[in-house]
C-alpha cells in the first residue's frame, strides 16, 4: 500500500519558511503566507517566517542558521530558482548540502508539468540535507508553492505516509 494509512500517529514536524524576493514585503507576499497556512493546516508548526532579498548571502545566512537550530526540522523556500541573473537560491543553499535529494527535483517538475507544462523547465528547484536538516527550495509562484507542498513535500513530511516517508528517517540522519 502506498499513501497516508490514517491509522498510524502523525508527527508533527518544525519548518521554516524562506521567501527570496527583492520586490515582496510581509504585505504583499502571497507564496510565503499560502505554504504557511498549508504547513499549519496539515498539522505542523510554522518554526519561522522570514523574507530575505535575492542574494547569496543573505540567503546562505538565514539558512545556515536555521540548520544550526535544533528547533527548526525543516527550511522551505520560495523564489529564485529560475533563470535570470537575479536568481540565486540553489547557489546560495546548494554547498550548504551533504546529500542532495535528487529525486526531489526530477518529482516537483513531473507535478509541476501537469499545471504548467513545459515551462517547468524554467525551475531549478532543489532539495538536500544539511545537518540534520531538510532543505526544499521551491518556485516563487503561488502555484508552483501548491505542486510543491500538496503534491510532493506535505506526503513526504506525514509520518502516516507509507511506504516511507522522510520523517521516520530523522533520528537517524546526524548518524556516522
Amino acid at each position: 500500500m502506498h499513501g497516508i494509512n490514517e491509522s498510524l500517529e502523525f508527527i508533527p514536524v518544525r519548518i521554516a519558511v524562506l521567501i527570496v524576493s527583492d520586490t515582496r514585503t510581509v504585505e504583499t507576499d502571497t507564496s510565503g503566507t499560502l505554504l504557511a497556512n498549508r504547513i499549519r493546516s496539515a498539522g505542523h508548526e510554522v518554526a519561522d517566517h522570514r523574507i530575505v532579498a535575492d542574494d547569496v548571502t543573505a540567503i546562505r545566512s538565514t539558512v545556515s542558521a536555521w540548520i544550526a537550530d535544533p528547533d527548526v526540522d525543516v527550511v522551505i523556500s520560495s523564489g529564485g530558482t529560475g533563470l535570470t541573473g537575479r536568481d540565486v537560491t540553489p547557489e546560495a543553499v546548494t554547498p550548504l548540502f551533504e546529500k542532495t535529494i535528487d529525486g526531489f527535483s526530477v518529482i516537483f517538475h513531473q507535478a509541476s508539468f501537469q499545471s504548467v507544462g513545459l515551462s517547468t523547465l524554467q525551475s531549478r528547484a532543489v532539495a538536500g540535507l544539511a545537518g540534520g536538516t531538510f532543505i526544499f527550495c521551491l518556485p516563487g509562484s503561488n502555484g508552483a508553492v501548491k505542486d510543491g507542498w500538496d503534491k510532493v513535500i506535505s506526503l513526504q513530511l506525514d509520518s502516516r505516509h507509507k511506504p516511507c516517508n522522510l520523517v521516520e528517517l530523522m533520528p537517524r540522519l546526524q548518524e556516522r
